[in-house]
């Protein structure tokens, strides 16, 4: 089964570098994304990147045979991605690393689950045997994310002699919360992960995690290497980005809408921007918000929270029950405190980048305060490219804590009254404790920019 024209670096990922649209004159249109395994891939030569088709679009392409130098996408069939995806990926094992069950009442692994992770394993084997066809002798293969990881174990299988790693962009549940899964579906999963040469993960808490489920369920890691990678921002692009046009032309439009308080001063800002994702904790960080304008009068008139909380995962019920909720807090904040000339909470739904780029730059404090996160890049965008120095509320609970947590200010994220006082902080910060901070937020948070990163662990990889 091994190619013989095939790649020497292989990526497998739920989502690939290129998304197809199909137009009304039904002609193809292929849009190319970025990112730090885009980037990574870019110096890398005899690769290939296999991904599933996702829109109508994309399966299109693949009904007539439309790819494009370095991709392979995978026509699998919708019901069974959908099942893979929302049914076990991102409602079951996102869940469990989240940490976010309601324990009471979920999760259930009936009937339907079963059938669902039936999909889930399928949806493995898809990308196990596109690899297998497709891999040189002896090449390097870097499986993405929770969705995938079923492929290592499976690929080993096919392909013994390819070396093979995975990579987690979640946190991993700790051994009590992993034990929530069936028995078999636990010890599944972890061999499947074990099918690789080497696991990588953001933190040394989510690798520890890992390392601590495998001993639990299979009494060790069966010689698979555990690494740690902490994804940085990337600097040069982000502050070339920041400064073109239309980012500018939302800095004007921000700074219009925030506006001053009644003696003219320029209002304050805490400024937060994340997908509208159960852990982001974007309702607790309004409940703060509110407790801050509360307990705090001071503030009323000369601070707004802009709040940019962009769709996610719409198409469950429990995420669009969440954005609904962001929204009714907003509202209830905006009519206890708002004024004519002072709205508190500026809240935008639609997923606009330079508009975020222009918050980023305009923020006096940025509040990142997630339930748990893997990494949470947004906590090392920020500082990099703030205008006049940010400081930064940051959940003990984010990834990025491990590497940021010196000069942030630190939270509790279930800590409401806490994180109303941690924003109180942030905002009284002397300016230049405010600027050296920012400073050191910014080396710290581009210390392993994205193509690094992804070359360190192919390098890591292939020294094994």
């Amino acid at each position: 089964m091994v190619s013989q024209h095939g790649a020497q670096v292989l990526v497998a990922s739920n989502r690939g570098p290129i998304t197809y649209s199909l137009g009304d004159d039904g002609e193809l249109d292929a849009r190319r994304g970025g990112g730090g395994l885009v980037s990574g891939l870019s110096s890398v030569s005899d690769k290939l990147w296999v991904c599933s088709a996702l829109g109508d679009g994309d399966r299109e392409a693949v009904r007539r045979g439309v790819s494009e130098d370095g991709v392979r996408m995978l026509g699998i069939a919708p019901e069974t991605h959908a099942d893979a995806y929302n049914g076990i990926a991102n409602s079951v094992l996102w869940f469990v690393h989240h940490m976010l069950y309601q324990t009471p009442l979920e999760p259930v692994f009936d009937a339907e689950f079963r059938r669902q992770w039936a999909a889930y394993e399928a949806y493995n084997r898809a990308f196990a045997e596109a690899l297998a066809e497709e891999a040189a002798e002896g090449a390097a293969v870097l499986v993405q994310d929770y969705h995938l990881c079923l492929v290592p174990g499976l690929l080993r299988e096919l392909r013994p002699d390819l070396r093979i790693g995975h990579f987690s962009h979640t946190p991993w549940a700790p051994v009590d919360y992993f034990r929530l899964l069936p028995d078999d579906i636990a010890e599944q999963l972890l061999r499947g992960m074990l099918g690789a040469d080497r696991l990588g993960f953001l933190t040394r808490r989510w690798a520890d995690a890992f390392t601590a489920c495998a001993e639990d369920r299979l009494g060790g890691l069966d010689g698979t290497e555990v690494g740690v990678h902490g994804l940085g921002a990337d600097a040069d692009f982000l502050r070339a980005r920041s400064h073109e046009a239309d980012v500018d032309e939302r800095l004007a439009e921000l700074r219009a809408d925030v506006g001053a308080a009644a003696d003219g001063t320029p209002r304050r800002t805490v400024v937060r921007v994340d997908r509208t994702e159960l852990s982001k904790n974007i309702v607790r960080g309004l409940h703060a918000f509110r407790h801050l304008l509360d307990t705090r009068p001071e503030w009323r008139d000369r601070v707004v929270h802009v709040a940019f909380a962009y769709p996610s995962r719409q198409d469950l019920a429990v995420y669009r029950d969440y954005m609904a909720e962001v929204q009714r807090v907003t509202d209830e904040i905006n009519a206890a405190y708002g004024t004519d000339t002072w709205t508190p909470v500026q809240l935008g739904l639609k997923d606009d980048f330079a508009r975020s780029l222009a918050s980023y730059r305009l923020a006096d404090v940025a509040l990142v305060n997630p339930i748990r996160d893997g990494m949470n890049l947004v906590a090392k965008e920020i500082p990099v490219v703030s205008d006049d120095g940010c400081a930064l509320v940051l959940s003990r609970e984010a990834g990025a804590y491990e590497e940021l947590a010196d000069d942030a200010v630190t939270v509790n994220p279930y800590d409401v009254t806490g994180t109303a006082d941690a924003l109180h902080e942030a905002l009284t910060l002397p300016p230049g404790d405010r600027t050296e901070r920012t400073k050191r937020l910014a080396a710290a948070a581009t210390a392993l920019p994205p193509q690094q990163w992804f070359l360190d662990q192919l390098e890591a990889l292939r020294a094994l």
